[in-house]
């Protein structure tokens, strides 16, 4: 009898333990309620019934070849500034996490430094050092690497370079502490097991980073899907993106029926993404 009143007023207080914390979360689901759900509504509402009801917004943005282009147009650019991030950040976090702490915090506080500078300043200043006499063509031209200036600004490499260096810190935060848990004594293992410096990156350092690699990965490329001020300013119309044909819609054209619709597409495209990455990248998922 005891037994059983012991685990019945354990269960009420769990009971009361649950609800009382529901209370905490009540701020947080308003927020995300008025700031995200209703908007997407909106959006939504706005798709199927402008300029009339139904769905000839999608029909024609999924449709149309210059729309198209301007999806796949999007995706290059996001996949490509995305493996470039990756791969020049992996190494930058492994060095983070090797360095002495003090060595260590310094570089990352440079690091973060620079994602408090504003966004609109760091593209411009992207957009004069990559211009024809700006510092990167005299710089080449001065080490005899090329005999006329390079087309840099309002192309792919324009706005990969600068996408690239504002997503860098993205990938490496992740990454840092995924590196930095994993214990050197396996990698040590390894090399005692005959593994050679290629095998312990490929078939040890690498596997077990996946985790960090994947969340920065995705990271950066939901953000490039919607990113707008660098590829509008240095890539120009060539190389239009998603973010821009929405703002296009909405602002020249006044169109919110097929600017909803595009930015509808890009939210479910975004929350597929994540899905995936809890699907097969989540460390905490059951194995």
């Amino acid at each position: 009898m005891a037994v059983v009143l012991s685990a019945t007023i354990d269960g009420g207080q769990r009971k009361l333990r649950r609800d009382g914390s529901f209370g905490y979360v009540v701020p947080a689901l308003l927020l995300i309620a008025f700031f995200f759900i209703v908007p997407v509504l909106v959006l939504l509402m706005r798709s199927v019934l402008e300029p009339a009801h139904g769905l000839q917004n999608y029909a024609e943005l999924l449709g149309s070849t210059t729309y198209l282009r301007i999806f796949i147009n999007t995706f290059i650019v996001a996949g490509l500034v995305t493996v470039v991030s990756v791969v020049i950040g992996f190494p930058v976090a492994w060095l983070l996490a090797i360095m002495p702490e003090r060595w260590s915090r310094l570089v990352l506080a440079i690091i973060v430094l620079s994602m408090w500078t504003n966004l609109l300043a760091r593209t411009y200043a992207w957009m004069v050092l990559l211009q024809r006499t700006g510092v990167v063509n005299k710089m080449l031209i001065g080490l005899g690497i090329i005999d006329k200036p390079l087309a840099l600004v309002n192309n792919l490499v324009g706005v990969t370079i600068g996408m690239t260096y504002i997503m860098l810190p993205f990938v490496i935060l992740p990454l840092i502490g995924v590196l930095k848990s994993i214990d050197p004594a396996i990698l040590r293992a390894a090399a005692l097991c005959g593994a050679n410096k290629r095998q312990c990156f490929t078939r040890v350092l690498l596997p077990l980073s996946l985790p960090g690699i994947a969340a920065g990965a995705l990271m950066v490329f939901v953000m490039s899907l919607g990113y707008y001020v660098t590829p509008a300013l240095l890539g120009g119309t060539s190389n239009m993106m998603l973010a821009e044909l929405v703002a296009q819609f909405v602002q020249s054209l006044v169109n919110w029926g097929m600017g909803g619709a595009a930015a509808l597409v890009l939210l479910v495209v975004t929350l597929v993404l994540y899905a995936i990455q809890l699907k097969f990248f989540n460390p905490n998922r059951a194995r």
